[in-house]
């Protein structure tokens, strides 16, 4: 077989197997998603972060709570004096309690603080979600255009076959010429590399697509029926997104956090006091001794830093720096999440201008074709003259794939701009990622005591 039946071969075999794998097992936006969002291994690991910035809540409240301790510690002891072999043994028993009772409410800050950590890590799971859902719509979108495009070249091998057969007919009967001939051979070539180059833009597309999803897509539509969540103005979608998008969200609890922490960097200059307390027994050998019997003990302590060779300063000073850090960040997020809603916004406009002209391109370029295929026939139009008019109406057709795939990328960009590229808002059936309830449980437990179940 030579290289032009094997690439026709590969074209049917290709589209054959793409068209029945998609009658047996359609695959909707909706389900790639879905299955995405449960197969997606960075936002399984951004939910981890954030059960584990949960712990730092319990930890912060640990520096209120008591610690208490058990303690059993024993000897055995021989001596030779004189001659003599003495013995002796010892064992004591003890209970600890130590607990701070005024930290000037530098432990209060703490848990505010890691409170307000475990809301940025529960935010960063969302924005995970939403980064996660966009790259499964821009490969959803990529595999299908690649497949439309790999059938409309196919189409277009097939068209300057039939051509270049049509060339040489005529020179065999003495109407056409060696130039003809040679011009839709050279236009066959050329339709055989981007036959091969869309072929291995596809394979690339279906890779990042099975990377992402955990699948190998199967029959895709650009159907879905998310425009319904998209707001009748710019600037409807612009406030919609500095209200609830989940970056805005995480830079306000950023704010709160660098705030609390400032404020138990402040209070490390002031007193703490602790009350302290212990009680054990004690027995040695077997005549016991003077020592011998329970006792225990109850205190307390005050402590006021007077220097501490600059580390309360600078520490103080940093968290100062930090806090002003998250309220700079936060302005640079608002003016983020602004320009992505405008660049999508203005994405969706100028796709659908794009579609508008692309589909009165293919209309006009059929017909040209169709007229400069009957004047080559009537010999007033040359061979070169329809290959040139198949070849703007195959530039048409792409530029109508690429515009209507464009826009449903753009539609879901500007979700995700406003915040709403995500599960809940989707409706996809999938149970929604969130460290909210391990948070709650944490809060609720007296560690070591009961266990948090997952």
């Amino acid at each position: 077989m030579n290289s032009l039946g094997f690439l026709r071969a590969t074209a049917c075999a290709l589209l054959l197997t793409c068209s029945s794998l998609g009658a047996a097992h359609a695959q909707s936006i909706s389900q790639a998603l879905a299955a995405a969002y449960e197969y997606a291994p960075d936002l399984q690991s951004a939910l981890l972060s954030a059960k584990a910035s949960s712990e730092g809540i319990v930890q912060a409240k640990a520096g209120a709570l008591p610690t208490i301790g058990a303690s059993i510690s024993g000897s055995q002891s021989a001596s030779l004096v004189g001659g003599n072999w003495t013995s002796g043994q010892s064992l004591s028993t003890g209970l600890s309690y130590n607990q701070t009772i005024y930290d000037n409410n530098r432990t209060a800050a703490r848990v505010e603080a890691a409170r307000a950590a475990a809301e940025v890590a529960e935010y960063q799971i969302r924005n995970t979600e939403q980064n996660v859902l966009l790259e499964v719509v821009q490969a959803y979108m990529s595999v299908l255009s690649g497949r439309e495009l790999l059938s409309l070249r196919q189409e277009n091998i097939s068209f300057f076959q039939a051509q270049l057969q049509s060339a040489q007919d005529r020179l065999d009967v003495g109407e056409g010429t060696r130039i003809d001939v040679a011009q839709a051979e050279a236009r066959l070539a050329q339709g055989q590399a981007a036959y091969q180059a869309a072929l291995s833009t596809l394979q690339t597309s279906e890779a990042t697509f099975q990377r992402l999803v955990g699948q190998r897509p199967q029959g895709l539509s650009t159907s879905h029926g998310y425009a319904n969540l998209i707001p009748r103005s710019i600037d409807a979608a612009i406030s919609e997104a500095e209200i609830g998008h989940p970056a805005i969200l995480l830079s306000k609890a950023s704010i709160r956090s660098a705030q609390a922490s400032s404020d138990a960097a402040k209070a490390a200059f002031g007193p703490t006091a602790t009350v302290t307390g212990s009680v054990g027994t004690s027995w040695t050998g077997p005549s016991g001794g003077a020592q011998d019997g329970i006792r225990g003990s109850l205190g307390f302590q005050i402590n006021i830093p007077i220097y501490s060779g600059g580390s309360i300063g600078s520490g103080l000073r940093q968290a100062n720096l930090n806090q002003i850090k998250s309220e700079v960040d936060a302005m640079g997020a608002y003016d983020q999440i602004r320009e992505a809603v405008i660049s999508a916004w203005t994405g969706i406009q100028s796709a659908d201008a794009q579609i508008s002209a692309a589909q009165a391109a293919v209309t006009s370029s059929n017909t040209v074709l169709d007229g400069v295929i009957q004047e080559r026939d009537l010999g007033t139009a040359t061979t070169l003259d329809v290959l040139n008019a198949q070849a703007d109406l195959t530039s048409a057709r792409e530029s109508l794939i690429n515009a209507s795939n464009g826009k449903t990328v753009a539609t879901f960009s500007l979700l995700s701009a406003m915040g709403r590229l995500t599960a809940r808002d989707l409706g996809l059936p999938v149970q929604i990622k969130t460290a909210v309830p391990y948070t709650q449980a944490v809060e609720d437990v007296w560690q070591e005591l009961r266990t948090v179940v997952e």
